[in-house]
């Protein structure tokens, strides 16, 4: 079975960038798939205060994203579903990727390479008001910064605008979607086929 973490950064439960991650997440096969999702809204993570620990130690001296880094540790497939705020992404969100800093001290301060030994993949959901393309180049090159270390790699990127004028259902966004999730899928599967049969 493989495993999608999902980190859902919108305080909107039922708005455009949830419309955008379930139907992402309607091309994923649900019997090839566990899906668990963080929401950075509901449980918002401490920022990182340059403590020094994870200089030395595996972790972090904050607890609150050891369930997160478990969850992070064991996916196949990072999904990172947010809206743009200001450019980039919310508050919430930005605070669990500053606490990356444990992934870079392993990588640079310890040595450890990779310092998440599982490979996995990332895909973006991104919702905003109006269309930025700026913006998607920020919060994607944010992310490629932190993936560097992580043995994540960021093979996609989506972005539903527009949204202040409300989400249209039949949106072509939604199908790419879909069909984005259907073709990691199916590369999943051809390069994991025990996980598939």
């Amino acid at each position: 079975m493989n495993r999608a973490f999902v980190v859902f950064a919108s305080p909107h439960t039922h708005g455009a960038t949830r419309a955008l991650c379930d139907a992402f997440a309607s091309g994923l096969t649900p019997d090839r798939w566990t899906v668990t999702e963080w929401d950075v809204c509901q449980k918002q993570a401490a920022p990182c205060t340059a403590c020094g620990y994870c200089k030395t130690v595996d972790g972090c001296v904050l607890h609150d994203l050891d369930d997160f880094d478990a969850a992070l540790r064991a996916c196949d497939l990072l999904v990172i579903a947010s809206p743009v705020y200001n450019l980039a992404f919310p508050a919430q969100l930005k605070a669990v990727l500053d606490r990356f800093q444990r992934y870079f001290e392993a990588r640079f301060a310890r040595g450890v390479r990779p310092a998440i030994a599982k490979p996995r993949r990332a895909v973006l959901l991104l919702t905003m008001g109006r269309h930025d393309s700026f913006s998607v180049e920020v919060c994607e090159k944010m992310l490629r910064q932190s993936f560097s270390v992580m043995n994540t790699r960021l093979v996609g990127a989506l972005c539903l605008t527009d949204t202040d004028s409300g989400v249209r259902e039949n949106d072509p966004i939604f199908e790419k979607a879909r069909t984005m999730a259907i073709e990691i899928e199916k590369e999943t599967c051809y390069n994991n086929l025990n996980l598939c049969d």
